[in-house]
């Protein structure tokens, strides 16, 4: 079974988060690729499918949602989880609106949809998001929790492992 795992990711932190779900789903003997979704030419080929996005103002990342919109009909014939990385706040408060949630669901329905907390390095950030960040008085640092993106991706594997052999 191929897995592919696509990331859009602005600063980068999304994209480690696909890198590290792709090499678990490895240790646990799948063969997951770990592709940023920009570079993604199709679904062809593959399996399952792993996408996250980060999020900004409540929403992924316009390409994210676009992927999807296009690719919904063959994203719908497959296992799909999704992953959504931007909250820094305890409250969650800078994640996906609740009806921005629904409505990616709602094209894809995913087995699962994890939010994972994101980071802000302030180096990586311009004039305009540092202002952005202190006027929202965004937390900064990294507030990813390894330990539960692994366990995300333990699911998946285990999902995947009682999924019927993929026919050629």
């Amino acid at each position: 079974m191929k897995i592919l795992v696509a990331s859009a990711s602005k600063h980068g932190s999304t994209e480690e988060i696909g890198a590290f779900i792709a090499q678990r789903l490895r240790e646990r003997g799948l063969d997951a690729d770990a592709i940023p979704l920009e570079e993604v030419d199709g679904l062809l080929g593959y399996d399952a499918v792993v996408l996250g996005s980060a999020v900004y103002i409540g929403s992924w990342m316009k390409e994210a949602q676009a992927f999807v919109k296009t690719k919904r009909e063959h994203l719908g014939s497959m296992p799909v989880w999704l992953f959504s990385s931007g909250p820094t706040d305890p409250e969650g408060e800078h994640g996906p609106s609740d009806e921005a949630r629904a409505e990616l669901e709602d094209l894809v329905h995913p087995r699962e949809h994890a939010v994972f907390f994101g980071a802000i390095d302030l180096d990586r950030l311009g004039f305009i998001e540092k202002r952005m960040v202190k006027a929202v008085k965004a937390p900064v640092g990294d507030f990813r929790d390894w330990e539960l993106i692994g366990a995300f991706a333990d699911r998946i594997a285990d999902g995947l492992s009682r999924e019927p052999a993929a026919a050629g």
